[in-house]
């Protein structure tokens, strides 16, 4: 939440942000700075991680319900009904400051469309529903390819819903469907592995499967073809091997994120409850915290006449001055939620 809140605040504050994470936002030979290039950089962690772990939530969620005796029916229609709450924020609140004049299709598009598909998959035997995860991520790219020679080279907004994103009108869609479903997928194996074995053994798991990932990470983007959507290399410098595609998401951005995510997760883990913090606060009250932000960002830039008006160490300053400002309301909600478990807080 802290590196997302940076990111926003760039947007908002940083006069010389670079976004160029897709093949149609980079012109091959443009300079990417490199304290602006990391400030943005270090951010992509956050969406994987969300998708990842809403998945994991809703297989332990899932699980708790089961416990209470509800019946599946019950449950499946909380998940629709949640994610449909979720999907709607995107274009009716987060939108207009996002992308004024535009209905923009963000993460919270992503995991709440997810999560209402998840609603029917999870009846689905976990390996097959795993299968099905490592096949979207691997051909990925094998897939938006087909569908735009299909649609005659140019996305149509279906094309661009489920699987590449792009412009389409009013319409803007930077998280199509498919890929970051696959994301969600492998966040509800996990979710399925810790409720049979146990946190314990989901350490070690971690470890490993975060540093093969890094691994094929590596690969992908060392052949620098299959795996990248587009997105190459221009030389071999560090900021150009980190220079991956997120609209829509490559092998290589998939990758190196989630593997990335799992080696801190591990961390996280193995050390139990001795770090945290606030962090926590933060985690546990996300979404509550992601609908402000934003808002909050946007009129204290107008207020204090600073938008896009300084640089990189305004990203930081926003960013952690917004966490900073909003920090006791959220640790407030948080304690509201525990107390009413089964009231409106549930959906947020």
């Amino acid at each position: 939440m802290v590196l997302m809140a940076i990111d926003h605040a760039s947007g908002i504050f940083n006069a010389g942000r670079i976004v160029t994470d897709g093949p149609t936002l980079y012109q091959a030979g443009t300079a990417l700075p490199p304290a602006q290039f990391l400030t943005r950089w270090v951010t992509h962690l956050c969406a994987p991680t969300f998708v990842f772990l809403a998945g994991t939530a809703l297989a332990l969620s899932v699980e708790r319900r089961r416990a209470r005796g509800e019946d599946e029916r019950a449950i499946d229609r909380f998940i629709v009904t949640r994610g449909l709450f979720i999907a709607a924020l995107d274009p009716l609140w987060m939108s207009w400051v996002f992308a004024p004049r535009h209905v923009l299709l963000q993460v919270l598009y992503a995991i709440g469309l997810g999560l209402v598909v998840l609603a029917g998959l999870r009846h689905i035997p976990d390996g097959v529903l795993l299968g099905t995860a490592l096949t979207l991520v691997l051909g990925g790219e094998a897939l938006a390819g087909a569908a735009l020679v299909a649609a005659g080279g140019t996305p149509t907004l279906p094309v661009g819903l489920l699987l590449t994103g792009g412009e389409f009108g009013p319409v803007i869609v930077a998280y199509p469907l498919l890929p970051w479903l696959a994301i969600m997928l492998l966040g509800w194996s996990f979710g399925r592995l810790l409720v049979r074995a146990g946190p314990e053994h989901a350490v070690g798991l971690l470890w490993l499967s975060g540093t093969a990932t890094l691994a094929a990470f590596l690969v992908v983007r060392g052949a620098d073809g299959y795996g990248n959507m587009r997105l190459l290399r221009d030389d071999a410098s560090l900021v150009q091997w980190l220079h991956v595609s997120k609209y829509p998401p490559s092998l290589a951005y998939t990758t190196l994120e989630l593997g990335l995510m799992s080696v801190v997760l591990a961390g996280f883990m193995a050390a139990g409850g001795t770090v945290g913090g606030p962090l926590v606060v933060l985690g546990q009250t996300a979404l509550f915290f992601y609908v402000l932000h934003v808002h909050v960002l946007f009129a204290a830039g107008e207020v204090l006449h600073l938008a896009h008006r300084t640089g990189v160490l305004g990203a930081y300053l926003g960013g952690f001055g917004v966490v900073v400002a909003l920090y006791p309301l959220c640790a407030r909600y948080g304690r509201y939620k525990r107390a009413h478990p089964d009231g409106w807080a549930r959906y947020l």
